[in-house]
Parts: C-alpha cells; structure tokens; sequence
C-alpha cells in the first residue's frame, strides 16, 4: 500500500496550486514534511536559538515568492535555498560578519588537494572495526556532534546537507548559492576534521 504523503509530494504543480489557494492543510504537510531539513538549515546558519525564528521569517518569504516560483528547481530546493538567505541576512544582522557567500577558501594553495580540490593523499584508514564500530559508542557520536558544531559555518551548512540530508552537489550549490568546486572543497575539509577528530578518539579514547 502507498503512503499517502509520498502520492501528496509526488505532484509538486498541485502542491504549489494548494498552496496559492491558501490550503491549510496542505500547507501544514508541507511545513510538518519540511521542518527537519529546514531547521538543520537555519541552525547552521544563525544556530539552535534563532533557528525556528528564522523558519518563520523564511515561509512568510516562500509564500510571498511563491506566485513567481518558475520550477528551475524542485520547490524544496527552491525553499531550502529561501531558508538559507533568509538564514544569512539574519545573521549579518546578528553578528554583523562576513556573509556565506563571501566563502574565500583558497584551496589550490593547500598541500592536501591537488588542482581539482580532490585529495592528494587517501585518509588514513581505521582498523577493521573502527569507525563503524566506534560509531555505536555514546560518547564519540557526542563527541562527533561537538566538532560538527565547531565548524565553521560553511563547512557545517555543506556536511550536514549532503550526509544528514542526502541533497546533491548541485541542489547544495543552488541552496548555498556556492560554485560546485566550494562545495566539493567545504564538503571535504569537513569531512577531515571530523576523521581527525574519529581518529584520536580511537587513539587516545577522549575527545
């Protein structure tokens, strides 16, 4: 038997058709199917505190934009993308910082990437039962969390995107509003410190 939600999502023209005509309940699906992925959006951004704030602020935008919506994308992408501009304009507002897209990363001058961003050298590999195994252990999945909150913002935004939410390269690109190779590189960096992380943790067996 199909689930009924994956038959509403399959129809994206309906969905926005609904939407426009101001379907409560169709913009309640939308909004309970899409909170996770939004929030892990925002809380990367601006962080946990603001984050639900700035979710609000981004369907107000959404709803508003909606009539102009010219399917270049999918609509998550293209509401992803809102939430994560609406996400930046908040946190320049916040912290007065340096805005994500204004990414400087100068890759090609790293010793650990060669002129494509790819890595020169393999990662060192784990014993046979590490990180899998170590992977169940309490203490490193919260160790795992700690760091992964301690990336810089655009590394956090690109990982958690591509391993929690599964998104492509280019649907990360057209959420980010990044270049494919800033995303590859980001993507990649963070993967690094979190293995550095794993692997000390296998080593010294604290975080």
């Amino acid at each position: 038997m199909s689930d009924p939600m994956d038959k509403f999502f399959s129809d994206q023209q309906k969905i926005i058709e609904q939407l426009l005509a101001g379907d409560n309940q169709a913009f309640k699906q939308v909004t309970r199917a899409w909170y996770s992925p939004m929030y892990y959006v925002a809380s990367s951004i601006v962080g946990e505190a603001i984050a639900d704030e700035v979710i609000q602020e981004a369907w107000t935008s959404v709803m508003r934009a909606l009539p102009k919506f010219e399917g270049r994308s999918s609509l998550k992408s293209w509401v992803m993308r809102i939430v994560a501009n609406e996400a930046k304009t908040r946190w320049r507002k916040e912290s007065r910082s340096v805005s994500l897209e204004q990414i400087e990363e100068s890759w090609s001058t790293d010793p650990r990437f060669d002129g494509s961003g790819h890595w020169v050298s393999r990662q060192s590999s784990f014993h046979q039962d590490s990180p899998e195994a170590l992977m169940t252990a309490e203490a490193l999945q919260d160790c795992i969390r700690k760091h992964i909150s301690m990336l810089p913002s655009n590394q956090r935004q690109a990982l958690m995107l591509k391993e929690t939410e599964s998104y492509s390269l280019d649907e990360i690109c057209n959420i980010l509003e990044v270049s494919s190779s800033n995303v590859r590189v980001l993507i990649h960096r963070a993967r690094d410190k979190i293995l550095q992380m794993i692997e000390h943790f296998e080593k010294e067996g604290s975080c």
